[in-house]
């Protein structure tokens, strides 16, 4: 964040100062929500959580440099402090665990200092990146592609909501060239309101699919909620530029509803930054020729899964329309690695069996996609096939279809000729889908339903084989990473992407 005084930062967001000797101290540091991660000059934000409140630990997080807590109480600390928000307020935004409007006040004064922050700095770019499923990888593929440009700021793992939104955008400095952010959607309007707090420049949407279809009801809804970012952009007169996806229908008829000129992407022959000639390696990592209005130049993926390819040409096109070269994209698109955890995490043991982790969240589409570089790992090579193991829980927040969605998972992996499937968990969804995966292949042994993450354990542990391929996913409340995980410290792994890479 650019340094300001807490004077200046309790006019932004609305607050009083209280045990301050003096306003004109700067905030110099980062701004936290975690006490453990404060560091000396920077503003500790007390929300409430599960089990503690931040404001408990107020005295600590000053003791540990902060300046001053951003708090809606007194702390007997430093601090600037902001009225509590009433369950009707209009503006209070949803925080888990706030029971008395004290987290909902922290979270809209931090969305207006993130504000007034970005808004300071006048060569900051800001890109936003909405969409049902992908918008991690495609985040991690832009802060790739922007640093050749100059310094980038990208968001770690999916802070995507109303905390994780503002507390990356404050990240940025005078330095900071490229902000990049993600734009998640619990309903109607949540986009939107991110979307104000830190405005866009350039916007992507990379789909529309099935992820929290119980919460919107339908696709077409899920489509107003993420085209609310493409309403958000400047004009095309002011810079404005919103990249869509021109193989995904309802994504490409966002283009009417924006003022920004529209560029679009995909495998189409319409798509104006499009892949052809794309093919997978033995590690599902694709390889094409990108063309492009600035050119054409030959890609090769350093990212796992053909479902990546859309990723990398939205993350060109981005690239490109800040001065990017071609080549620059694809040398950066090549270079660039799973930096996210727990998304496509490729890794293969001592023993020759590859684990590949990619449990952080699941919905039909991404299951799908996953299973298919499942697949295309598998068959790779000169051999025979190897053996191919789907390691799957429940996917979240489906509403009425959630028995449906799982029995086609379930067919899915049959037709794939996927060699055993293993479902973890209880409940009618896991039973539809080892139901449907028995009923479509007239399974016996090939499909199991087991209770939990020790029965999944105990029979990979006991039936997996050296050159087998076990794919891990499921929605991020089942926490099925730690299967993957045990898989991967039974033995030494070995692999030419290292930890280092995977959690820098």
């Amino acid at each position: 964040m650019i340094p300001m005084s807490l004077a200046r930062i309790a006019e932004i967001v609305g607050g009083t100062l209280h045990d301050v000797p003096d306003p004109d101290v700067q905030v110099t540091g980062t701004v936290e929500f975690d006490s453990r991660k404060v560091t000396p000059g920077g503003l500790f934000l007390a929300l409430p959580g599960a089990r503690v409140d931040g404001h408990d630990h107020a005295a600590a997080a000053v003791e540990a440099g902060a300046i001053a807590v951003l708090a809606a109480r007194p702390v007997g600390v430093p601090a600037i402090v902001v009225a509590p928000l009433g369950p009707s307020d209009s503006n209070a935004m949803a925080l888990e665990h706030d029971t008395d409007g004290s987290g909902a006040a922290v979270l809209a004064a931090l969305g207006r200092l993130a504000h007034a922050a970005t808004t300071e700095l006048p060569e900051l770019t800001v890109v936003g990146v909405t969409g049902s499923s992908g918008k991690t990888s495609t985040k991690d593929l832009l802060a790739a592609v922007l640093a050749p440009l100059g310094p980038v700021v990208a968001p770690p793992g999916s802070f995507n909501n109303e905390l994780g939104h503002p507390w990356t955008a404050l990240r940025a400095d005078l330095d900071t060239r490229h902000l990049v952010l993600e734009l998640s959607a619990r309903g109607i309007g949540h986009v939107a309101a991110l979307a104000a707090t830190v405005p866009p420049r350039i916007g992507v949407v990379l789909n529309v699919g099935t992820a929290h279809l119980g919460e919107f009801g339908s696709r077409e809804a899920i489509a107003q909620a993420k085209g609310e970012l493409v309403e958000a952009l400047p004009a095309a007169e002011d810079g404005g530029v919103a990249v869509l996806n021109a193989d995904d229908l309802l994504v490409a008829a966002m283009a009417s509803r924006t003022r920004a000129r529209v560029v679009t992407v995909g495998q189409s022959a319409s798509a104006q930054v499009r892949a052809v000639d794309v093919h997978l390696d033995d590690q599902a990592r694709a390889r094409f020729t990108l063309v492009a209005p600035q050119g054409t130049v030959d890609v090769s993926l350093g990212v796992h899964g053909e479902h990546q390819v859309g990723n990398a040409l939205a993350a060109a096109a981005v690239a490109l329309e800040c001065g990017a070269t071609v080549d620059q994209v694809a040398e950066a698109l090549g270079a660039a690695r799973a930096v996210s955890a727990k998304r496509m995490d490729v890794r293969t043991r001592a023993d020759g069996v590859t684990v590949v982790n990619d449990s952080y969240n699941a919905n039909p589409d991404s299951v799908r996609a996953a299973l298919k570089a499942l697949v295309t790992m598998s068959r790779a090579g000169q051999g025979a096939p190897r053996r191919t193991w789907a390691v799957l829980g429940e996917m979240a927040e489906l509403g009425p279809e959630t028995v449906v969605e799982h029995d086609a998972i379930g067919r899915f992996v049959v037709r794939l000729d996927v060699t055993r499937l293993i479902v973890v968990g209880e409940g009618r969804p896991l039973r539809g889908m080892h139901q449907g995966a028995v009923m479509e292949g007239s399974w016996g042994e090939e499909s199991m339903l087991v209770p939990d993450h020790d029965a999944a354990l105990e029979v990979l542990r006991r039936e997996v084989a050296p050159g087998d391929i076990v794919l891990v996913k499921a929605s991020q409340s089942v926490g099925l990473w730690t299967v993957a995980e045990a898989l991967l410290a039974d033995t030494v792994a070995e692999d030419s992407q290292t930890s280092e890479e995977f959690d820098r």
